[in-house]
């Protein structure tokens, strides 16, 4: 039961950045031009904002069930035997009204790119912990390493180049056409080239999960961590060829919508990544002698 609800956490948290996405791609980012009122004086948005102000005031209403799913994660948590989990609960909760008042400043700076970055960023974080802690909830414990340590460290420069590869990509967004409000401002650098740096990120993330797999399979590591990395492979691949598809297609927004989708899925495979690393807590860390093997010796 407590897995189920880490794993509805995950998802509601994955769910807004795409409705949010969806909000900024409709222009409707001030469709509720003030915070945390909709409009002056009512909370709800009026006939004048139309179907911009129905968006955006959507989107701020599922900040609540984000919130709930936070809370049923504490609640949870704190209820079962599991110590270690409490700590990324609790971050996982205080995340939601840390986000709610950033969105606040978003709407109130009327857009302002590097906000509006700092609002997605401090989302992607969430999702990791989120992940990672369904995914610890399923095992009794966290144990030691099950690959050697150099193989721990490349994950760690992966999931490093993996957040880059996410903060060029918001300062990208921030440059190009699609601002949320034809108002808003833009960061001023030349789209091409931030989307060039962004390409070469996401080029050396791939290289470091394709020589990250070929060295698990040559060492004949545990299928946990081999299946972690070849499935966050696929899903940067594929992320890759969405890319650019919208790039070389100007933007579409259906298209731009999906490389958000996949910036969720990335955040998510990286965190299950760096998770499956170390094995349960019952499990014997790389090097290890087993009591039995040692007793036959």
């Amino acid at each position: 039961m407590v897995s189920r609800i880490l794993l509805a956490n995950v998802i509601a948290n994955g769910v807004i950045v795409v409705t949010g996405g969806a909000v900024r791609l409709t222009g409707s980012g001030l469709g509720c031009p003030t915070w945390p009122e909709c409009t002056d004086g009512s909370i709800r948005p009026t006939p004048e904002l139309a179907g911009h102000g129905l968006i955006e005031f959507g989107n701020r209403l599922l900040t609540f069930v984000v919130l709930v799913a936070a809370v049923a994660t504490v609640v949870a948590v704190f209820a079962s035997a599991r110590r270690d989990l409490r700590r990324l609960a609790v971050l996982s909760f205080l995340g939601i009204p840390a986000q709610a008042a950033l969105g606040g400043v978003t709407v109130l700076t009327g857009l302002n790119p590097w906000t509006v970055a700092a609002h997605f960023l401090v989302s992607t974080v969430l999702i990791a912990i989120a992940t990672v802690l369904w995914l610890r909830s399923r095992e009794p414990g966290v144990g030691q390493l099950v690959v050697r340590r150099p193989f721990a460290l490349l994950v760690t420069g992966i999931a490093a180049t993996v957040a880059a590869v996410q903060v060029v990509g918001t300062v990208v967004t921030g440059s190009g056409p699609h601002s949320g409000d034809p108002e808003a401002g833009r960061t001023g650098f030349d789209p091409e080239l931030v989307s060039q740096l962004h390409a070469d990120f996401v080029f050396l993330l791939i290289g470091l999960t394709i020589a990250l797999l070929v060295a698990l399979a040559a060492t004949d590591s545990p299928g946990r961590v081999r299946r972690a990395a070849r499935d966050l492979l696929v899903v940067e691949l594929l992320q890759g060829v969405v890319g650019y598809v919208q790039y070389f297609t100007g933007l579409p927004v259906v298209a731009v919508l999906l490389h958000m989708a996949g910036a969720v899925l990335i955040t998510v495979y990286t965190a299950r990544l760096v998770w499956s690393v170390r094995g349960p807590a019952s499990e014997l860390p790389v090097g290890a002698v087993h009591p039995v093997s040692a007793a036959v010796h």
